[in-house]
């Protein structure tokens, strides 16, 4: 971690991740060289769960959270099915 990090609170170090994170999936979805044959979204929180499990977390930890980020949807959502063109 950087001096400058140290700088960032914890929650702005998270805030940054997710954010970058987003991004790049954004991107890889634009990009998907495969079409329809291929959903990147799938793929990307696929691997995203493997991750987290390979670095620790716990099945029940994993479900946990995508379930609560689910239920918590509609409320950041406010009804909408997809934001803007991002």
């Amino acid at each position: 971690m950087s001096r400058q990090d140290d700088d960032i609170p914890w929650e702005g170090r998270c805030y940054e991740a997710a954010w970058t994170f987003g991004r790049q999936c954004a991107d890889f979805t634009k990009s998907n060289p495969y079409g329809i044959q291929v959903d990147p979204q799938e793929q990307l929180i696929n691997t995203l769960m493997t991750e987290l499990w390979d670095n620790g977390f716990s099945h029940s930890e994993i479900r946990t959270a995508f379930e609560e980020a689910v239920r918590n949807m509609p409320c950041y959502a406010a009804g909408v099915e997809r934001r803007g063109s991002n």
